[in-house]
């Protein structure tokens, strides 16, 4: 009996020092999602929707045929960038993101396209090195603080394999997977075409009594767009990449507070099995005594 009471509360003990872990990473989560990561990802979106609005407008309005806008007539290569985590301990975070990569993947190949995949996120990395799959490139060390500089390694790599020859190993298209941030509470995977860029927003028909906008560009268009579309492609990267921050955190903040109370109702249970047992042995004893006592009584 004495053996179970101190089982009881060397688990107690480890439940209680994991319960100290998970609730630390749980408030650092919540600190750096709210305080930050939130606050950046506020920040990059109106610069990124702004510079979508110009270059949209420049690319529809200019009669330019630049690389980076031209539909190809035929897509036979897809790039498709995967931005997941470094760690874990975020609940669904990167099985979910994961799993919408292997979805676009597959949707790609089934319309007759070879994909080239980049990855983002040491957990990326292991998913696909496990599994043996090829991928061309990989970015790791930044998932949950990512800077600018990161987002123009990336933009200048993809942009790169863009505008390179079918031949040469270059694609036809890129398409970003990462996880939007919505609140505190909803995270979802999200798919966009980054290349070539699709008029999406910014630039609309005008109305019945309205007439088209007339543009003139100074310098030319084509130098316009030789200078937007690659900060347009990063600044759309870094939006995804401090989008897929503050998910991860989000998701972490979450997944740490399960864990947090599920230790909480371990170590009730633990201490209330405890103090059966010792409820038991103590019974045990006094009845070992009343039993001796009794013993003794009638020997007299």
């Amino acid at each position: 009996m004495g053996a179970q009471i101190r089982e009881y509360r060397q688990r107690i003990r480890s439940v209680s020092a994991t319960k100290k872990i998970t609730r630390a990473m749980e408030l650092m989560a919540a600190s750096r999602v709210v305080v930050k990561a939130q606050q950046a990802v506020r920040e990059s979106t109106p610069y990124a929707r702004a510079l979508t609005r110009a270059a949209s407008a420049v690319a529809t309005y200019s009669d330019e045929d630049h690389p980076l806008t031209t539909e190809p007539d035929n897509v036979r290569r897809a790039a498709v960038l995967v931005i997941a985590a470094d760690r874990g301990l975020a609940g669904g975070y990167n099985s979910n993101v994961l799993k919408e990569g292997e979805r676009v993947s597959a949707a790609l190949r089934d319309q007759g396209k070879e994909v080239q995949t980049y990855l983002v996120g040491r957990r990326a990395v292991s998913y696909y090195s496990f599994r043996k799959r090829e991928y061309v490139a990989e970015w790791t060390g930044s998932s949950e603080k990512p800077s600018f500089d990161n987002a123009r390694e990336i933009g200048e790599r993809l942009v790169a394999d863009f505008t390179t020859d079918f031949g040469d190993g270059g694609v036809d298209e890129v398409h970003v997977v990462f996880t939007r941030f919505v609140s505190m509470v909803t995270q979802e995977a999200e798919v966009i075409r980054l290349l070539p860029l699709e008029v999406v927003e910014g630039v609309e028909e005008p109305g019945e009594d309205e007439l088209y906008p007339l543009y003139e560009f100074e310098p030319s268009g084509e130098e316009l767009l030789d200078t937007l579309l690659p900060r347009y492609v990063n600044a759309r990267i870094f939006n995804c990449l401090l989008q897929a921050a503050a998910s991860e955190l989000a998701a972490r903040q979450r997944a740490m507070k399960s864990a947090t109370d599920n230790a909480e109702e371990l170590i009730k249970k633990y201490t209330r099995l405890a103090n059966q047992a010792r409820q038991a042995e103590i019974t045990q004893e006094i009845s070992e005594i009343v039993g001796g006592a009794g013993a003794l009584a009638e020997s007299k």
